[in-house]
């Protein structure tokens, strides 16, 4: 796998290996007992594939367990997030379409980290 960009998180962390105009896809890993903070993006929807391990997603407020092979669409301005209940890394394939990929397309409702980008 190619790394283009990995970047460390308070949850866990991400790994960009595929960045097109068109699309992005990432590997991200998130700490056993940690959560990705309650957020939605004005100008990508994305689509996360469990790969290892299982958790909890939460989308529009509504929670439900995932596992290997599941995979959860997420539209674009839904709010979202996933935790990671058991005791190994969660691991899931993320592919983001749309208009724009930055890292300052995340609006934060809520964080276990206070981080407000």
């Amino acid at each position: 796998m190619k790394v283009i960009e990995e970047a460390l998180r308070p949850w866990g962390k991400y790994i960009v290996i595929k960045d097109e105009p068109n699309y992005k896809l990432k590997v991200i890993e998130v700490k056993p007992g940690h959560r990705l903070s309650y957020q939605y993006h004005n100008k990508r929807s994305e689509v996360w594939t469990i790969v290892k391990g299982s958790g909890e997603v939460t989308i529009e407020g509504n929670t439900k367990i995932v596992n290997y092979g599941d995979c959860i669409t997420i539209k674009k301005n839904e709010k979202h997030r996933i935790k990671n209940n058991s005791n190994q890394v969660l691991v899931f394939v993320e592919v983001q379409t749309g208009s724009y990929f930055g890292e300052d397309d995340i609006v934060r409702i809520d964080d276990d980290y206070n981080r407000t980008k």
